[in-house]
This record gives C-alpha cells, sequence and structure tokens, in this order.
C-alpha cells in the first residue's frame, strides 16, 4: 500500500509563512500526481495545489500568488511553501497522491491524515 504522511502545520500569525510536507511511503510504481487540499470548520474540502509528473503546478485562485507546491521526486515528498498567510487560510491541510502501487497498472488516490494550519493574531 501507499502511505502518506504529512507535517508542518501550526499556527502562524497573519503575514507569516508555513511550509508543510507530505512524504510518500511504501510498494509505490509512480506517483503521477499530488495535491493538496484543505478543509475549514463547516466548509467543503477545497482543492488548493497540484504538480504532476512534468512538474507543472496549478493553484486555486485564493491562494495563487502566495503558495507554492514543489516535490522532491528522489524522496517523494511534496511541499507547500505558505506565505502571506490570511486567517481565511486556517484549514485542516491534506495530501493526496495518484499513485499507482508497484505491481499495479492503475492509479488509485491515496490521502494523507492531515495536518491543522491556523492563522491567527
Amino acid at each position: 500500500q501507499v502511505q502518506l504522511v504529512e507535517s508542518g502545520g501550526g499556527l502562524v500569525q497573519p503575514g507569516g509563512s508555513l511550509r508543510l510536507s507530505c512524504a510518500a511511503s511504501g510498494s509505490i510504481s509512480s506517483i503521477n500526481a499530488m495535491d493538496w487540499y484543505r478543509q475549514a470548520p463547516g466548509k467543503q474540502r477545497e482543492w488548493v495545489a497540484a504538480i504532476i509528473s512534468s512538474g507543472s503546478t496549478n493553484f486555486a485562485d485564493s491562494v495563487k500568488g502566495r503558495f507554492t507546491i514543489s516535490r522532491d521526486n528522489a524522496k517523494n515528498i511534496v511541499y507547500l511553501q505558505m506565505n502571506s498567510l490570511k486567517p481565511e487560510d486556517t484549514a485542516v491541510y491534506y495530501c493526496s497522491a495518484d499513485a499507482v502501487p508497484l505491481g499495479y497498472r492503475s492509479q488509485y488516490r491515496y490521502w494523507g491524515q492531515g495536518t491543522q494550519v491556523t492563522v491567527s493574531s
């Protein structure tokens, strides 16, 4: 199976920065895409950013220009660098991976447990 382990969440003041990390491990043939989502209390889960196998990235309009997604393919780690944080960025942030398990030909969506990001004075 594939496991995702997230880290880096915490409390930060408005205007501050945090970097989230998500490490994928297990019997992985390939990772086709990695994404970050977030979910605020009482709200639906929102897509935040994505990076695909080509290295191309995409961002939600709400975070464009403030967040950066990157990856270390050798270590199977994806990062979300969050700058100029706003209170509305407060949410549980989830990492996901579209990965092909070793010995399989189809990809599956895997999710991390989530990490809390709180932006408050």
